[in-house]
């Protein structure tokens, strides 16, 4: 009897689990066949294939201009967001003090903040500081957003490396500097690029906070929301936003490969 509860109980986790990723990914799969429609309306049945659209988009030169907006805004925070990510995760690890567990709960608060509190609360703050919206105001957002991921994912690499290994290198003389150049940081290079990573894809298809703080220049989730107004526009949006959802896809993907390949021996050890 319980052999039985259990072979129906893992068949229905299976059919469960089946129709999750179905309702995960299906729209995904709608939105890529809907990109090589010939008709400029997305309905069924389809008329045709082709790949106009795609070349639709790569000659559209406002949309250039806000991917290259983009790309420079998530080079800019994901650089700033890793670098603070390795400080706070070094302290967090290495330094036991009083206020530990609220230092971390700090930085860990816009992971459960609402986008658009956000963005208003650092709208309200910039207008105050009398700073004008521009790029930096945007990279700046988006290093708040992204630096929990980074330390989320390099806190528990550094938890993995022994510390004795960083005391040995300060009984032969080498400074703090120097040990981190030569010794922590070859250890947890891995998890800075995964970071790295994840931070720029993160900053580079965030909408809300960047609707609030974006200046003259848009970015690239932005333009897109923009020309869902236009109908004729509608088929370069669904062409673009597959090859964006197919990048980022490839990109966490890479980046999880590389976690668990760096990690793997250390949790054989």
């Amino acid at each position: 009897m319980d052999v039985a509860l259990s072979r129906n109980g893992r068949r229905i986790m299976r059919v469960f689990f089946a129709l999750v990723i179905v309702f995960l990914y299906a729209p995904i799969v709608i939105l890529v066949i809907f990109s090589f429609n010939k008709g400029s309306v997305p309905t069924f049945p389809l008329t045709g294939f082709t790949l106009h659209w795609y070349h639709e988009f790569l000659t559209n030169s406002d949309m250039q201009a806000a991917l290259k907006t983009s790309a420079i805004v998530a080079a800019i925070s994901s650089v700033i967001a890793v670098s603070l990510g390795i400080l706070a995760s070094i302290g967090l690890r290495r330094s036991r003090f009083r206020g530990r567990g609220v230092v971390t709960t700090l930085v860990l608060v816009p992971l459960v903040v609402p986008l658009v509190v956000l963005g208003i609360s650092l709208l309200l703050l910039f207008h105050a500081l009398g700073i004008q919206l521009s790029i930096l105001t945007i990279a700046i957002g988006h290093v708040v957003i992204s630096l929990p991921y980074t330390v989320l994912i390099l806190l528990p690499r550094l938890e993995q490396i022994d510390v004795s290994l960083a005391e040995a290198a300060y009984d032969l003389g080498a400074g703090p500097f120097t040990t981190f150049r030569r010794v922590t940081l070859p250890l947890i290079l891995p998890a800075v690029v995964s970071a790295f990573l994840v931070a720029f894809t993160t900053s580079f298809d965030e909408y809300a906070v960047a609707s609030f703080l974006a200046g003259p220049q848009q970015t690239f989730p932005l333009f897109l929301y923009s020309a869902l107004r236009f109908p004729s526009q509608l088929p370069q949006v669904i062409a673009v936003a597959v090859v964006v959802i197919s990048l980022t896809i490839l990109v966490i993907a890479a980046a999880e490969i590389l976690r668990r390949r760096v990690e793997a021996p250390l949790e054989a050890a």
